[in-house]
């Protein structure tokens, strides 16, 4: 196996299990504890550096830094669990940027899918709507603290996993990147 291959799928299997430990463990009591994600972040920096030295590093500080930088808001917002938040910069450590990128969205896309499915299993379709347009006339009005109070914190709220679907994402990134490599291979 060619050395650029066998650091690949070391890093590969790193992500995945990160990411499948953690939406496990979100599943089953719906927080992502601190001693995983801090530990996997550091993990993934450390990883990069011995694989790849300097530039190795710096591609993970990005990936990091990246995830961290475009989720924040949302955990400032209380729209976003800090675990959540702290888990795609733990991935993006390992990743760097660019598939830290694709998990990401893949991630937003999964969770939104999950969202619309437990509305529609809850029966919360028009207080969902009604959120929405609460929001939205909020944010458009730049009047973000009148109205309704739509965060994780207000009762009644649905909360989503997000590491499961993190932990999705990232098992359907690995495994498209494996299938185009195997189809660059053949072609």
């Amino acid at each position: 196996m060619d050395n650029q291959v066998w650091k690949e799928v070391v890093i590969s299997i790193c992500a995945s299990g990160l990411a499948g430990w953690a939406g496990w463990i979100d599943w089953r009591i719906r927080k992502i504890p601190n001693w995983l994600t801090v530990s996997a972040l550091l993990a993934g920096i450390v990883l990069s550096g011995v694989l790849w030295r300097w530039p190795g590093v710096k591609q993970s500080l990005e990936g990091a830094g990246l995830c961290l930088g475009i989720l924040l808001p949302f955990v400032l917002m209380r729209g976003l669990g800090a675990g959540d938040w702290k888990l795609m910069g733990a991935l993006g450590a390992f990743m760097g940027p660019q598939r830290a990128m694709g998990v990401l969205l893949g991630t937003v896309l999964i969770a939104g899918l999950m969202a619309v499915v437990e509305i529609a299993r809850q029966r919360k379709i028009q207080e969902t709507i009604c959120n929405l347009w609460a929001l939205f006339i909020a944010f458009s009005t730049f009047h973000v603290t009148s109205g309704r109070v739509v965060t994780l914190d207000a009762p009644g709220s649905l909360k989503i996993p997000f590491g499961v679907a993190a932990a999705l994402s990232t098992g359907a990134f690995f495994l498209a990147l494996s299938a185009l490599q195997f189809l660059h291979k053949l072609g």
